[in-house]
Order: C-alpha cells, then sequence, then structure tokens
C-alpha cells in the first residue's frame, strides 16, 4: 500500500496488538478501520486502575515545570508506545 501523502510504500508495526501502517518517509500514521477504537480501548483499560494513572502522571508531567524554564519539554505518553516509529 502507498502512503497518501507521499506516495511511498507504507510500512506495518504492530504495537499493543494493533496492526499499524506508517510512512518512513513522513512520518504518517495510517489506521485501518477499527484500530483506533481497540488503541482508545488499551487505553482506557490501561487508565482504569488509579494507580496506573498516578504512576503516568509522575511519569510523563512537564519534567521542567519546577526548573524554572521558561519552556517546558513534556515527557512521552502512555499511547506514545503506539507510536514510537
Amino acid at each position: 500500500m502507498k502512503c497518501p501523502n507521499c506516495d511511498t510504500t507504507l510500512s506495518m508495526s504492530e504495537k499493543h496488538g494493533v496492526e499499524i501502517d506508517y510512512c518512513p518517509n513522513c512520518r504518517g500514521i495510517w489506521l485501518d478501520k477499527g484500530e483506533m477504537e481497540k488503541i482508545m480501548e488499551r487505553a482506557a483499560d490501561h487508565y482504569a486502575s488509579r494507580d496506573n494513572y498516578e504512576r503516568d502522571f509522575k511519569k510523563y508531567e512537564y519534567d521542567n515545570y519546577n526548573k524554572g524554564h521558561k519552556y517546558s519539554h513534556k515527557k512521552k505518553s502512555f499511547l506514545s508506545d503506539f507510536f514510537d516509529f
């Protein structure tokens, strides 16, 4: 299958049981029918536990927020595991 954006052949990766097509050239991500729902389902399952929510909030909060930097750099989130190519 070709990338609709740049006409490069798409690559496929499986993350947490979801097949994701992505373009190695323009870094576009293309989901088939039902794949977004699966991703949302996995995220909801992950955050259903209060412990996971609190742990991830601390893990992914702005790393420079309390250091007085003008511009904070946000750390990766739980969903970045799906889209890390």
